[in-house]
């Protein structure tokens, strides 16, 4: 049991270690954001291996679920955001977005 907790738990660390690294390499917005729904999928991983160990499932997934269905809200918001920005500008670098129109 503590084993296949220690390898997902590994994996979802060595996820958000990737997604930060990426975060912080990367200057493109698509990029960026598929940062982000890298690290909110590890966080969701470490949760249900807590709880698998802590023997609380239930809730464990339930908050998963619901970090789930707020982060595909999340998504859609920011995908439809960096269309704009894309419309816009005809690229995704954001060290050339410094034109705040409103």
């Amino acid at each position: 049991m503590t084993s296949v907790f220690a390898l997902f738990l590994t994996a979802a660390a060595l996820l958000v270690t990737t997604a930060v690294y990426s975060l912080i390499i990367t200057r493109n917005l698509m990029r960026i954001l598929l940062s982000l729904e890298i690290i909110t999928k590890a966080v969701s991983l470490m949760m249900i291996c807590v709880g698998y160990v802590t023997d609380q499932m239930a809730a464990a997934q339930s908050y998963a679920i619901t970090i789930i269905i707020i982060e595909v809200m999340l998504l859609v918001v920011s995908v439809g955001i960096v269309f704009g920005v894309y419309r816009q500008n005809g690229h995704l670098n954001t060290d050339d977005l410094n034109n705040l129109k409103g």
